[in-house]
C-alpha cells in the first residue's frame, strides 16, 4: 500500500524518519531515531535503511531486511551523515526526482533536517508526506487488532494491580511499580510515554511529573497508563478517591461517564472527528463543567514509540477527518477543576467495527473509593 500511495501521488521515493514508519513496514524495533537515521522506500518497491553502527544488528534481528539493505554511516570526526543519505538515494537512482519526506515526526530534527536539505541537490524535489504511511496504520489488520485487544487487557490488569495498593498513606511509587509490573508480568513492554500519576494537587495535572509522594488519608489519585504489546497500546484514564467523595466528584464523575458514553456513540464509519468532540463538550457544558474540560478529548491509538503513546489525529472541534472501520481511539474525559481543587478522569480505548464501537476494556466505569 505504500509503494502504491507512491505512485498514486506522483513521488519517486519517500524519506521516512519517524519510527512508527519503520516499526509498521519492516518491524525495525529501536530507539536509535534518537539519532540520525533514515528508511528510504522507492516507487519500484526497494526498502533500504540508513542508520548507525548500533543499530546494525537491531536491523537485522528485528526487521524482514537483509545485510544489503542496511547502510551504515561511518561515525568520525568530520563525517557528514547527510551526504551519506543523499549518495543512497543517487545509487537507488532517486536523485533528481520527487522524493516525499516525513519531517512530522521526532525522529526528524530540525537540525537534521536542515543539514540534510543543506547537503542535498536543487534537481532533488522533498515533497512533505508525514501522511502516507500514517494514513494506512490508521487502519488496523486483524493481528494489529490482536495486539490491541492485548494490550488493553494488561491495561486492565494494571488498573487491577492499582486499586489493590490504592489506600490511605500509600506510596505512588509503590502504585506505579504495581502497575507496570501487571504489565511486564502479562508479556507486555515499555509503553510509548511514563505512566501519569498525580496526587492532590497534582491529580489535576495530565503530565508526568518527578517526585512521588505519599497520599493523604482523603485524597484524590488520576492515573493515566497504558499496556503495551509488540509496541501496539492501549491507554486508560481514571481518578480514584481515597477516602470518601463528595458531592461534586460525584457529580463529576457521572458527567464524565455519560461524556464517555456519548463519545462512543459518535464514533460512526464516515463521519468526522469533530463529531465526538462536540458529544464530549456538549454533556460536559450541559453539566455546568465546561470550563473544567480540555480541548481535545482523545485520539489514535497504534504501535508508537516515545516520547508520547499518542497516535495522532486528535477528537478537536471541527477536525473533519472521517473515521474509519478498523480504527483504534483512546477516549478520555478530563475535568481539571482548578478552582475547586478536584478532578475527574475518565477513559479507555475503543476498537470501530461494523457494527459501532467495541470497548476493549473490561474495567467498570462505577465511581472508585478506596
Amino acid at each position: 500500500m505504500a509503494v502504491q500511495s507512491l505512485v498514486t501521488r506522483e513521488l519517486d521515493g519517500i524519506l521516512l524518519f519517524a519510527p512508527e514508519s519503520h516499526y509498521y513496514l519492516t518491524g525495525y524495533d529501536t530507539f536509535g531515531f534518537s539519532m540520525f537515521q533514515c528508511m528510504v522506500v522507492t516507487a519500484g518497491g526497494e526498502v533500504h535503511l540508513y542508520t548507525r553502527l548500533p543499530d546494525l544488528r537491531q536491523a537485522q534481528q528485528t526487521s524482514i531486511l537483509a545485510d544489503q539493505q542496511i547502510h551504515i554511516w561511518e561515525e568520525i570526526e568530520g563525517a557528514n551523515p547527510y551526504q551519506g543519505l543523499w549518495a543512497l538515494v543517487q545509487t537507488l537512482g532517486l536523485q533528481g526526482g520527487r522524493l516525499g519526506i516525513e519531517k512530522k515526526t521526532v525522529g526528524l530534527t530540525a537540525y537534521n533536517y536542515e543539514q540534510l536539505v543543506q547537503s542535498g541537490t536543487p534537481s532533488t524535489r522533498l515533497v512533505e508526506a508525514s501522511d502516507l504511511v500514517s494514513l494506512i496504520r490508521r487502519v488496523k489488520s486483524p493481528q494489529e487488532i490482536e495486539y490491541h485487544r492485548k494490550a488493553a487487557a494488561l491495561s486492565d490488569d494494571a488498573l487491577d494491580a492499582a486499586l489493590e495498593t490504592t489506600r490511605p498513606g500509600a506510596f505512588e511509587g509503590d502504585i506505579l511499580a504495581a502497575m507496570q509490573g501487571a504489565v511486564f508480568r502479562g508479556g507486555g513492554s515499555y509503553a510509548g510515554n511514563e505512566f501519569i500519576i498525580g496526587s492532590g494537587q497534582t491529580a489535576l495535572l495530565c503530565r508526568y511529573q518527578s517526585g512521588p509522594r505519599t497520599l493523604d488519608s482523603q485524597d484524590q489519585l488520576t492515573l493515566e497508563w497504558s499496556g503495551a504489546m509488540h509496541r501496539y497500546q492501549a491507554a486508560m484514564m481514571r481518578t480514584l478517591v481515597v477516602g470518601q467523595a463528595n458531592d461534586s466528584q460525584k457529580s463529576m464523575h457521572a458527567a464524565a461517564v455519560e461524556a464517555l458514553q456519548a463519545c462512543e456513540s459518535a464514533i460512526q464509519p464516515g463521519q468526522p472527528m469533530g463529531d465526538v468532540f462536540d458529544a464530549h463538550a456538549k454533556v460536559f457544558d450541559a453539566h455546568g463543567l465546561g470550563h473544567a474540560r480540555m480541548q481535545a478529548c482523545g485520539y489514535g491509538m497504534g504501535a508508537v514509540f516515545n516520547p508520547i503513546w499518542v497516535d495522532f489525529p486528535m477528537f478537536y472541534q471541527g477536525n473533519p477527518l472521517l473515521m474509519e472501520v478498523g480504527n483504534v481511539y483512546f477516549l478520555h474525559m478530563i475535568l481539571m477543576d482548578s478552582e475547586a481543587g478536584l478532578a475527574m478522569c475518565w477513559g479507555h480505548s475503543v476498537l470501530l467495527t461494523d457494527n459501532g464501537v467495541e470497548r476493549l476494556s473490561r474495567s467498570p466505569l462505577d465511581l472508585v473509593e478506596t
